[in-house]
């Protein structure tokens, strides 16, 4: 009537694993209490009965009511904290829905649960089959729920961190000790840090026909949406010798030319484009989950525009961007204060932009747009610009 062998369990560090294995040992005690149920009218409570009914009595009390906790205090709350959009909308219908079966099969278990301790000490025969049969019921589709909906749900959302702190706090519910193993390095941690992207979608029929205009309306998302320097870009080039290198610079305009920056014309990558023109530029906004990737020739800006811009700037900046040989070694910062004051007393109030000192201006060829989707599914759109000054548009695989 009931298997008495021990199921093998999975470990912790598989919540999701271990869920589901309470759900077969609860569906293997919803049986026994269906065999039961007819196996007393014509046997009574002998010693097979007291057998079933002991074994169904001792899982019920000492591990049923650890699920529910498991789902009451960790895993719903934890969907709930990462769940975003129609995740979020099910989970707000569902979450009520399976807190109220937990009280509703609690209540049903005390009225069996005093039945099945008469039958396990032979004092009585009685069990109703109305209440096993709506215990069993209710079992039955709040397990369906769970891995039809909650148990996907927490695969496709949860990253190692949230897996393991749920199978911590699991294994804590139960009074288990988890095994010490040796602390990964820092540099093996890396490979666990993941998230999963969800806050929006990046579809052909929203985009604009001109990258330009495609561009400002996610630059003004990304204003309103308060991005942490949301004008910082990475410049990417390449020197003589093939190398790559980047940095992180401010964009300072943009239109239907390109995108401008000003630095030292002097300094690495300014050397590095006098020979090889070209460069990348990558904008990153984490808060929205997105990137603009940018490819193109670069050209110097006019005098004018450089004037302007220089002209434009608080005082100190522009002292600086006189005092300083960018990229150029210098023996301390004390030699670098020294000769900031130097060209303070030299040019006052009023310095002059120096001709080492201006504008470039990337004129993009191709233009991508990367909105971050989950299970790394992303969005990619982008744009080729052709020899007649029009521009392409496709879909690229993630």
């Amino acid at each position: 009537m009931n298997n008495l062998l021990a199921d093998p369990a999975p470990d912790f560090d598989q919540p999701v694993a271990v869920l589901k294995h309470c759900h077969g040992r609860i569906r293997k005690q919803l049986a026994t209490m269906e065999k039961l149920l007819a196996h007393l009218p014509e046997h009574g409570a002998d010693e097979q009965a007291r057998q079933a009914a002991t074994a169904v009595l001792k899982y019920f009390d000492k591990a049923a009511h650890l699920h529910h906790e498991d789902e009451e205090q960790d895993l719903l709350p934890m969907l709930l904290a990462v769940a975003k959009g129609d995740d979020a909308a099910t989970l707000q219908a569902l979450a009520p829905m399976i807190l109220q079966e937990h009280k509703d099969m609690d209540a049903m278990w005390q009225d069996l649960h005093e039945q099945l301790a008469g039958i396990a000490d032979g004092s009585g025969t009685q069990l109703s089959a109305s209440i096993v049969r709506r215990f069993v019921q209710s079992y039955h589709g709040h397990m369906e729920r769970e891995e039809g909906i909650v148990a996907p749900m927490a695969l496709r959302l949860f990253g190692p961190d949230q897996m393991a702190r749920l199978g911590g706090a699991m294994r804590q519910r139960r009074g288990l000790q988890q095994a010490v193993a040796p602390a990964p390095s820092i540099g093996e941690q890396v490979a666990d840090l993941r998230k999963d992207y969800g806050q929006a979608r990046l579809d052909e029929s929203d985009v604009a026909d001109d990258p330009m205009d495609q561009f400002t309306r996610w630059f003004e998302e990304a204003l309103k949406a308060e991005v942490n320097e949301p004008n910082a870009m990475s410049v990417a080039t390449v020197g003589e010798d093939g190398r790559p290198t980047s940095r992180i610079v401010l964009v300072k305009q943009f239109d239907a030319r390109g995108f401008t920056w000003y630095t030292n014309y002097d300094s690495q990558k300014g050397r590095q484009l006098a020979s090889k023109p070209f460069a990348a530029l990558l904008f990153f906004w984490s808060e929205l989950e997105r990137q603009v990737r940018i490819e193109g020739r670069v050209e110097r800006t006019s005098a004018e525009e450089s004037d302007k811009y220089f002209n434009s700037r608080p005082l100190k900046s522009r002292l600086s961007a006189i005092a300083s040989e960018q990229s150029e070694p210098i023996a301390n910062r004390a030699a670098l204060e020294e000769h900031y004051e130097q060209v303070a007393r030299q040019y006052g109030e009023a310095p002059p932009r120096p001709q080492h000192w201006g504008g470039f201006r990337l004129v993009p060829e191709r233009i991508e747009f990367w909105q971050g989707r989950r299970s790394r599914f992303h969005d990619r759109i982008v744009y080729t610009r052709q020899e007649d000054g029009s521009w392409t548009r496709q879909r690229l695989q993630p």
